[in-house]
């Protein structure tokens, strides 16, 4: 999994020290499944999710990570809503925490497949049938389900 340069550049001058990020879910649908990623770093299915880097538009982030993680090409439909993670700590020891970022998209064309180092499994999968997910990415499915006009903030 790669750590984007800027973060890199950071952690040379504060260490492992807890960094405050802004990051993006996105809830795929195509017809009445939803896309889901099985991660590396943790072994856990999760939502496509990634980083915003500086100076990027939390949409073109959320519409880049998507089709680099999973080969699909998506639209965004919704905003669904902004929270905040519980604090992280990486293997390498690292911590983090993020601003979250929630949209809702439907795919346009791709083959659903690992596109990246990042994942080891990727695919669609019928609502009632996916697997077990964090308790965030639930929340978003959630309100992917329901979308509340003006968005959930959490």
């Amino acid at each position: 999994m790669t750590t984007p340069e800027f973060i890199t550049d950071l952690r040379t001058r504060i260490g492992h020290d807890l960094l405050w990020l802004s990051g993006v879910k996105v809830v795929v649908f195509n017809g009445s499944q939803v896309l889901l990623v099985r991660r590396v770093d943790n072994g856990l299915w999760t939502l496509p999710a990634g980083i915003i880097e500086p100076g990027d538009e939390a949409s073109h982030t959320a519409v880049r990570e998507v089709l680099e993680e999973t080969g699909v090409r998506c639209e965004l439909t919704h905003l669904l809503g902004v929270g905040v993670t519980a604090p992280a700590t990486y293997p390498n020891g690292d911590h983090a925490q993020y601003l979250d970022i929630v949209f809702r998209a439907i795919h346009l064309g791709g083959e659903a497949r690992i596109n990246d180092d990042e994942n080891l499994e990727v695919g669609y999968f019928e609502l009632s049938d996916r697997p077990s997910l964090p308790p965030l990415h639930e929340r978003a499915i959630d309100w992917a389900l329901n979308p509340k006009p003006g968005g959930y903030f959490a």
